[in-house]
């Protein structure tokens, strides 16, 4: 089971590979097709909680290791936090279509 309060570099295999946090990745390519809530899924399945695996996840996607490991998933990931970030520095529009 991962160590919520492990550092990051013990985290890291010998080879520079993702190691134990590869289990978020795999969670989060697959979490949809689990029954329940996400969140009770995060609990369950790895032991951390909600926002222990975000600020995880967050750290994660900006590791080359984990781009090497599942690139599809890292790019949706970060694709959703440049989104999110958009939008809290500019603000919703009424209009997307209107820039």
């Amino acid at each position: 089971m991962l160590d919520p309060d492990a550092h990051d570099d013990e985290d890291h295999e010998p080879d520079g590979s993702v190691g134990t946090r590869s289990c978020h990745s795999d969670f989060e390519r697959g979490w949809w097709s689990r029954p329940g809530p996400k969140e009770a899924a995060i609990r369950n399945e790895l032991g951390v909680s909600a926002t222990r695996y975000y600020e995880i996840l967050r750290d994660l996607v900006d590791r080359p290791a984990a781009y090497a490991y599942d690139p599809l998933t890292v790019k949706r990931v970060r694709r959703e936090r440049d989104r999110r970030r958009r939008e809290r520095l500019e603000g919703r529009r009424a209009d997307p279509g209107s820039r």
